[in-house]
């Protein structure tokens, strides 16, 4: 599966996601190909790209919790869209809390991970979709570290308008990775000034404005910004390492998403910005490396994971496709020298078989 930008979709080409209408009515099935009429659709609502399947790659399975969570994020996303655009007009909420509850039914009570999906995004949505799926990452997240529930909330709902302040700027500016120091001020400036807004629009306003706010600060030591420091409430702390895992997984304008895998990595790499306990907590309620997935190592070779690691999601246990050797990463005197460097982006060599049949092969003591 891949990402297309819009102007680069073919007729032909096979969806690897359903499409949904805002009513969360089903327009095009995954697995039906590209016609020049759905390409238009796509054009007309505005739709960045679309997920496509290689020409040779089989029909990933989903389950209908998976089929439920992208047509629950397309429906709550137009929902929060409306409100969060209201929110900046009268600077009043008025179904913040219901749609915050929902996720919270939805994600907050969850005993196993999940197959967490990107949305579709067109540029007019964009925005709100994020906050959508941060909303549900620390909702996740909230639960696995055992949150109060009144904590919990605020940080939901402190998700759900962190990034209000960009509804009215540039979809140029909000989606640039190559965005100018002066253009990055100009960012970082519309989202504080937002903040007074997010206080008054709501009754436990200050708590959600310091999660905000705090968040924020962390993310902008990551390009050079002022040290937070360790005064972070925990709620800041969750929110920066959802924020930062679906902004670079996300579909974007000029630049392909990053993989899951590489997103963690990049987020491991600072932990003197986000807390090591949080970043286990995200690998601990969704999916990246399961039994199935074809990765990359950095020998040049292509493998595919018999078996995750609890302990650590990057040293999981491993079929080489060259010569069918069983390499345990988490064996570090035996193969402290090997990593995975990302997933497997095409079908070249890779084997496809079910989740259930390698599982049970991940159960061997080579």
């Amino acid at each position: 599966m891949r990402f297309v930008k819009t102007e680069d979709l073919k007729e032909g080409m096979r969806l690897a996601k359903p499409i949904y209408n805002k009513q969360g009515v089903l327009l095009f099935e995954r697995d039906s190909k590209i016609s020049q009429q759905s390409i238009a659709s796509v054009k007309n609502v505005g739709l960045l790209g679309l997920y496509v399947l290689e020409p040779a790659e089989p029909l990933p399975p989903m389950s209908k919790d998976d089929l439920e969570f992208e047509r629950f994020q397309t429906m709550v996303g137009f929902s929060l869209q409306e409100e969060l655009e209201k929110i900046l007009e009268i600077q009043k909420q008025s179904k913040t809390h219901t749609i915050a509850n929902m996720i919270i039914k939805n994600f907050g009570h969850l005993d196993k991970k999940i197959n967490f999906y990107q949305n579709l995004r067109s540029r007019e949505d964009y925005v709100c979709k994020h906050c959508l799926n941060v909303a549900i990452l620390c909702t996740m997240m909230t639960h696995e570290m055992n949150v109060r529930l009144d904590e919990q909330l605020a940080t939901v709902i402190a998700a759900m308008v962190h990034d209000i302040g960009k509804l009215a700027l540039s979809p140029g500016i909000v989606e640039g990775d190559n965005l100018t120091l002066e253009q990055r001020e100009y960012l970082y400036m519309s989202e504080v000034n937002a903040y007074d807004i997010i206080e008054k629009s709501y009754s436990d306003g200050m708590m959600i404005r310091r999660i905000c706010a705090q968040s924020q600060r962390m993310l902008a030591e990551l390009r050079g910004g002022e040290s937070v420091g360790n005064k972070t409430v925990q709620g800041a702390r969750i929110l920066a390492v959802a924020d930062a895992y679906d902004t670079m997984t996300a579909m974007k304008m000029g630049a392909e998403p990053t993989s899951e895998i590489k997103a963690i990595k990049t987020i491991l790499e600072h932990p003197e910005v986000f807390d090591p306990a949080v970043v286990k907590s995200l690998c601990n309620c969704i999916n990246i490396l399961i039994p199935g997935v074809s990765v990359e190592l950095n020998t040049g070779e292509k493998a595919m994971i018999l078996r995750e690691n609890p302990d650590n999601l990057l040293k999981p246990m491993l079929l080489t496709f060259n010569d069918n050797t069983v390499i345990d990463l988490s064996d570090e005197k035996t193969y402290d020298d090997i990593e995975i460097v990302d997933v497997m982006k095409t079908m070249d060599n890779r084997y496809v078989m079910g989740t259930e049949m390698v599982q049970g092969k991940g159960n061997v003591n080579d």
